[in-house]
């Protein structure tokens, strides 16, 4: 909010350029590294993927504990270097800024990133070993829920990419404590080295971050169109394509950064690719809204809100796949749209929707259902109004991480910042009535939306400290809609 209100004129006026660089690092590691790649998989899906299998918890709940408890430590080591000088970097930690500079605290906080991704590896060693060895008699691998099929995708990412980040970021503190070179060119390193290996991981963890929320649009567009899932294998084995997919296309951040031309015709291509397993969802989901007797709660009305978002942004992601246009728009605020327009208006969004639909069961409480609708087309209107400017400020020129620019750029800029307000008020206004229905709200239905599963139909609400008391029996699959269900507010 505060660079927000930096950029709304077009000299800097409350920080100078050094301060904003801070501030934008700040902005950066805390949302990526700490809320949107654990936001997910850490809340909704460590409460409920036990629920969904008929299990009494994941299979090593120590070692989920221990992974919280590495997340805090990450946590609070990046706040302390964050709050003692800062880090002027940004996110990315590109060297040489990374490695030449001692006076900025680069290396707490890439010890923070280091510990992070151990938490994440955990997670995901968890999750998968409770998926292929702790389901329910009867729950098959096409019986299972596609939010359990999104969090195996994602479990493997987590597993196989994050030591890649974890190593990288041990170089560049190695490098900062030895004087040897690995990065730094004028030590002999080689800093499109560290962009490689960066983004080999750091472009599959943007699927870390959207492929849980498409586990968690798949239950509620199910459920609100009280119809089976369309092409649920599709959907399935989508999740595992984007997972592997992922690990190919890093290159296309890198395409000014000195990578030969046929090295970038081929990860073009394959960034291509990896957008058609995205619009198989998008297309099936349809699908099943168009066959189905679809009703408008407030999740669902998050989840259109998520489908309009995320196709937005899905689209751009083609932009920025060809070379030639990537080479106008690198680095510019078009990146900047694009990625929050899959992170904020496809994760947050898909965050939201889950914890919307899952709050009855969760806190056996009830929020105002017009609160819940009405926070969402607030939330719609305020992205839209923050993001869709800087679509347009990109395609003109303006880059990102300048805190002063031309005046013309400025009116635009002024519409960003207004819409910055109204989100920002939105998930205020969303903060407040979660809280105060759970302690003023009326009490849950046991199936409140009349949903299918183990967690809806076999778990009390809210649930009890291990789940079930006997070992659930499945036998039938995940949407077996009739089309008659109905919804109890």
């Amino acid at each position: 909010m505060l660079f927000r209100i930096e950029l709304a004129t077009a000299e800097g006026e409350i920080f100078d350029a050094d301060m904003y660089n801070k501030f934008f690092t700040l902005h950066g590691v805390i949302m990526i590294f700490f809320f949107l790649i654990p936001s997910i998989p850490a809340t909704l899906g460590n409460f409920f993927l036990p629920i969904m299998l008929g299990a009494k918890d994941l299979a090593f709940p120590k070692i989920n504990l221990l992974s919280y408890y590495v997340y805090m430590g990450a946590g609070i080591t990046a706040l302390l270097a964050l709050g003692t000088g800062g880090v002027d970097t940004g996110w990315t930690f590109y060297a040489p800024l990374s490695t030449q500079y001692a006076n900025s605290q680069v290396f707490l906080t890439a010890l923070a990133g280091f510990l992070a991704g151990f938490s994440s590896i955990l997670t995901g060693l968890n999750f998968i070993a409770t998926i292929h060895k702790m389901r329910a008699p009867g729950l098959t691998w096409f019986r299972l829920p596609l939010f359990v099929w999104a969090h195996y995708a994602t479990g493997l990412i987590m597993m196989l990419g994050t030591p890649v980040v974890a190593i990288t970021l041990f170089l560049v503190l190695f490098e900062r404590a030895t004087g040897i070179g690995i990065f730094d060119p004028a030590m002999g390193g080689d800093p499109v080295l560290f962009q490689h290996m960066f983004w080999y991981y750091s472009h599959p963890a943007v699927y870390i971050m959207i492929l849980p929320g498409f586990g968690v649009i798949s239950e509620v567009i199910g459920c609100f169109s009280r119809n089976r899932v369309f092409g649920y294998e599709f959907i399935a084995f989508s999740s595992l394509a984007i997972a592997i997919l992922g690990f190919f296309v890093w290159g296309h951040h890198m395409y000014v950064s000195g990578q030969s031309f046929f090295t970038g015709v081929i990860f073009s291509f394959l960034t291509m690719m990896v957008a058609v397993p995205s619009a198989i969802k998008v297309f099936n989901w349809t699908a099943t809204l168009w066959g189905g007797n679809v009703s408008f709660e407030s999740p669902m009305i998050w989840a259109f809100g998520f489908m309009g978002l995320f196709l937005v942004g899905g689209l751009t992601g083609i932009f920025l796949a060809s070379m030639g246009a990537d080479v106008h728009l690198h680095d510019t605020y078009f990146v900047v749209a694009h990625f929050h327009y899959v992170m904020v208006g496809g994760m947050v969004m898909a965050f939201f929707c889950g914890v919307h639909f899952w709050w009855p069961k969760m806190t056996g409480k009830m929020y105002p259902e017009w609160c819940g609708k009405l926070s969402a087309l607030l939330v719609f209107a305020g992205f839209n109004a923050t993001f869709f400017p800087q679509f347009i400020l990109g395609w003109v020129g303006m880059p990102r991480r300048y805190h002063s620019y031309p005046e013309e750029w400025e009116a635009l800029n002024v519409l960003s910042t207004a819409g910055a307000m109204l989100l920002g008020s939105a998930f205020t206004f969303i903060i407040v009535y979660l809280v105060w229905s759970m302690f003023w709200g009326k009490d849950a239905k046991f199936n409140t939306w009349g949903a299918r599963g183990l967690e809806w139909e076999k778990c009390a609400t809210p649930p009890d400290p291990h789940n079930f008391h006997g070992v659930p029996v499945v036998t039938e699959e995940a949407y077996a809609y009739t089309g008659k269900e109905s919804v109890d507010v």
